[in-house]
């Protein structure tokens, strides 16, 4: 089991998931999974997904549904209770699960007082 599973959609992304990716395994905080949802893309963005092997990486390719199929999919196929969410043109700074978490403790915490 992972602290959090990250989910993310791609259709077309070949300039920009490799990024994308980096930025995840990049992350202060590593106990993750990550769910690539290749959403039939014609270009190579499977091919760059392809070039990681980091065992942490579940990529599913399924026929082209959109974004939202592809998120629900992701949800429906992650190991863990909490699901992030990261576009595949998009990049995390290094600490930002780290922070999501503490915040997500923090709140936690006060919700209990």
């Amino acid at each position: 089991m992972f602290i959090v599973s990250v989910v993310i959609p791609v259709y077309n992304k070949e300039p920009h998931v490799k990024r994308a990716l980096r930025s995840v395994l990049n992350q202060t905080v590593q106990d993750f999974e990550m769910i690539v949802i290749n959403d039939r893309s014609t270009d190579k963005s499977l091919q760059e997904v392809k070039s990681f092997s980091d065992p942490r990486i579940r990529l599913i390719s399924q026929e082209n549904s959109g974004v939202s199929i592809a998120c629900n999919r992701g949800i429906d196929e992650a190991k863990s209770e909490l699901i992030a969410f990261l576009d595949a043109d998009d990049e995390w700074i290094p600490d930002y699960l780290e922070t999501i978490l503490r915040l997500r403790e923090s709140y936690r915490m006060q919700a209990c007082m």
